[in-house]
Formats: C-alpha cells, sequence, structure tokens
C-alpha cells in the first residue's frame, strides 16, 4: 500500500501533540502584571525633568519593563542599541522592601531631540515573585553617581559617559507582578 496507513498516520498525530505539549510545559507559564503601566516623575539633571512611563510585562520567561518619555528628551543623536539603560525599583515582597533593576542596551536609533525610549530591559538584578509590587525608587537630592533611580550609559567612539535621573516621587500607582 502506498501512502500514510491509518496506523501510522494515528502514531504521527500523537508523537506531534505529545512535542506540543512538552514544549508549551517548558515555555513556562505568562502571569499578568498589574496595571501594566504607571507613570512616575524623574529629574534627569541636565537633560531635564518630567514624566516617564513604565511598562511592565512577564512573559513566563522573563520580566522587562519599558521606559518612554516625551518630557525627556535625547540631547544629541544615538545610534541603536548604543546606550545602556538601568532602572532600578523598589520591591515590596511579604512586607519586606528591597531593590531590583532592570538593565540592558535595547533602543533604536534616535535624533537629537527625539522622547526618550528604552527597552524592554531584563530583569537583571533581584527576583520578583507573583505578588510582588515594584516602586520607583524616590530620591532626595540632585541626580549623581551615587543617587539614581535610573542611569543611562552612553557607548560611542568618543569614549562611554554616564546621565544620571532620580525619581521625585513615587509611580502613580506600584506594579503588581
Amino acid at each position: 500500500m502506498h501512502g500514510f496507513s491509518t496506523r501510522r498516520f494515528t502514531l504521527t498525530a500523537i508523537a506531534a501533540s505529545g512535542a506540543l505539549a512538552a514544549s508549551l510545559a517548558l515555555a513556562g507559564s505568562a502571569s499578568a502584571v498589574s496595571p501594566s503601566t504607571a507613570t512616575a516623575s524623574y529629574d534627569c539633571g541636565f537633560a531635564g525633568s518630567g514624566t516617564i512611563t513604565l511598562t511592565a510585562a512577564d512573559s513566563g520567561s522573563g520580566k522587562t519593563v519599558r521606559v518612554d518619555s516625551t518630557d525627556i528628551r535625547t540631547q544629541f543623536p544615538l545610534a541603536a542599541n548604543s546606550v545602556t539603560t538601568t532602572l532600578k525599583l523598589n520591591k515590596t515582597s511579604g512586607g519586606v522592601t528591597s531593590e531590583v533593576q532592570f538593565s540592558g542596551t535595547v533602543h533604536e536609533a534616535a535624533t537629537t531631540g527625539d522622547p526618550l525610549s528604552f527597552g524592554p530591559l531584563p530583569l537583571t538584578d533581584g527576583t520578583l515573585a507573583t505578588g510582588d509590587t515594584t516602586d520607583s525608587a524616590a530620591l532626595a537630592g540632585a541626580p549623581s553617581e551615587t543617587n539614581w533611580s535610573l542611569k543611562f550609559t552612553v557607548h560611542n567612539a568618543a569614549g562611554d559617559f554616564t546621565s544620571y535621573c532620580t525619581a521625585t516621587g513615587n509611580q502613580s500607582t506600584a506594579l503588581t507582578w
């Protein structure tokens, strides 16, 4: 007999279903962040100050945050993926507060005066479990190397330099993971 037999077709279908189920189980489950966006006021020194929007996601394989602002803008042209952005957030878990960081070199090219847009930045320091909350690390004083909630390290041919920002208040609402 030429072609597939019913038995061969059934075994192939069972094997394919099993492979699909195994890959879905290994992928982990997505967990919604609620709310998925929050805003906070940031002071970025010479780069300006204003509202930054944080957009959080939990894909099951990683937790990320995007950083966007139409108030704070680029001060000079940026090549794509030439800035390492690091965001510090306060984490509350079971009544205990600690710190987590999201960091990455993920952004599109930008020209002078473009709105800030970086990420998604992966969680790189600390852990987040279901039910944990995060909030901007509000700090008093001017942004500096030792006093920052958000920093941008620009990598270019002239060398690296870092710009610092401080959150000037808590987020509009904490993010619950």
